[in-house]
């Protein structure tokens, strides 16, 4: 199924919602920040830790839906003209590097959350937070975009060694220009 006739998963909106809460959150708190400091030379403090908090927490979020919506970056202008199973291959490529990107990911965040616990790291900022707390928010944000990747990546294994090219594509590859627009309409005409 094409994600122009799919809607979201439970598992999309979870993870589009508390990224989109923590941004807007993050937009009110620096707005009064900068009245504050504008209109009354008073700082929160923090504004900037918490933004850059809420960007490392945010940012696996964002992968989630980018992953499971297909809405990653492709080039289409080669692979229309490609035959099914190379098109499959290319399918199947696209989403075992999104497996693996999101493993380098999972990786990288063990290993700067195992190096703060060791360190008992704080920030360097007036609240001098232990490290650990908001790492380990990162660290299952990260894990949240490890399980639907490494997911999607066995399912499109399956349906590449078992012979079925078509079903990998249509699961995997990028809307056709009729299903792209079909979709706009679709959000037109629900507006």
């Amino acid at each position: 199924m094409s994600s122009a006739q799919a809607g979201p998963s439970a598992y999309e909106r979870m993870a589009a919602n508390v990224f989109g809460v923590t941004m807007l959150v993050l937009a009110l708190l620096v707005t009064v920040e900068t009245l504050l400091r504008k209109f009354f030379s008073i700082s929160l403090g923090g504004v900037d830790e918490l933004a850059g908090y809420s960007i490392a927490v945010g940012a696996p979020l964002a992968f989630v839906v980018a992953l499971m919506q297909r809405a990653h970056i492709r080039i289409n202008i080669v692979y229309i003209y490609m035959g099914p199973r190379l098109k499959a291959c290319v399918d199947y490529l696209s989403i075992f590097s999104l497996g693996l990107m999101a493993v380098f990911l999972f990786g990288f965040t063990v290993k700067t959350v195992l190096e703060t616990q060791a360190y008992q790291s704080i920030a360097q900022t007036p609240w001098a937070t232990p490290l650990i707390y908001p790492q380990v928010v990162w660290l299952l944000a990260m894990v949240v975009f490890l399980l639907p990747a490494l997911w999607l990546q066995i399912r499109a294994f399956k349906l590449l060694v078992s012979g079925r090219p078509q079903d990998l594509s249509e699961q995997f590859g990028p809307d056709t220009p009729e299903e792209e627009l079909k979709a706009e309409l679709e959000d037109l005409q629900r507006r």
